[in-house]
């Protein structure tokens, strides 16, 4: 692991928590509403005492940084009481408690009519949040404004439909991570259109496949609904696979 890697992952993972990103290998490829099946795969894992092979976890929290509507639009909590990220910029303190929660997972949302607040703040929040012994799963979306974030992840995974434009996202993705993180996985999604398969994109990307899963036809009409992603179904049943391997 590459020393620079390891002093950003020190400070973000923490001594009890655990970080992981989550980035999309293209636009529309689902990474938000994984990122927050797998969330609440975490919280529930915990809650039934069944953990990873990872260390203990106590509290998942979900943070924002995609471009997009936003996790709270995604998840039914837009008029939900709780500090955004905008509240954090002007300084105010945030306990994970003190965040809006779905499905037992706390939820760092943007402030749509305010800008992220600058990467040095992004990343002390986030450290805060990991050293709670919290699990903090970080949706980045298809951004790379978070290079330190990411280089300071225990894990990051690249969630990838099976399709070439998804398939030269995972590139970008590695090449922009090569030599600064030790653990990116894949995390596979129909459908293929193409037939490509799972195998020959972690052959063509070097990168191993954590997970695969079919696309889920409940997702879109849950998500339309603001209820967040199905807790049965396709992605619920991927993201729990994925948990598992934490």
């Amino acid at each position: 692991m590459p020393g620079g890697r390891a002093a950003i992952g020190a400070r973000i993972g923490g001594v009890n928590g655990q970080t992981v990103a989550v980035v999309g290998a293209r636009g529309g490829a689902g990474a938000s509403s994984f990122a927050a099946a797998l969330a609440r795969e975490v919280v529930s894992r915990e809650r039934a005492g069944r953990r990873g092979r990872g260390r203990r976890r106590r509290d998942a929290v979900l943070v924002d940084l995609a471009t997009g509507p936003g996790l709270d639009v995604l998840l039914g909590l837009e008029h939900e009481p709780g500090p955004r990220w905008a509240e954090l910029a002007l300084g105010a303190a945030v306990a994970g408690e003190d965040l809006p929660a779905w499905a037992e997972v706390r939820v760092l949302a943007r402030d749509r009519a305010l800008p992220l607040p600058g990467a040095a703040v992004r990343g002390e929040v986030v450290a805060g949040l990991a050293r709670t012994g919290a699990t903090v799963v970080l949706d980045v979306g298809t951004s790379d404004d978070d290079a330190a974030l990411l280089a300071g992840a225990d894990t990051v995974l690249i969630v990838t439909p099976r399709d070439v434009r998804a398939a030269a996202g995972v590139l970008r993705w590695r090449d922009e991570l090569a030599g600064s993180h030790g653990d990116v996985r894949l995390v596979v999604r129909g459908p293929a259109p193409g037939g490509l398969g799972a195998l020959e994109l972690a052959h063509v990307a070097d990168l191993p496949v954590v997970a695969t899963g079919r696309a889920d036809r409940r997702l879109d009409s849950a998500l339309e609904h603001g209820l967040g992603p199905p807790p049965r179904g396709a992605l619920a049943r991927l993201a729990s696979r994925v948990a598992a391997e934490l």
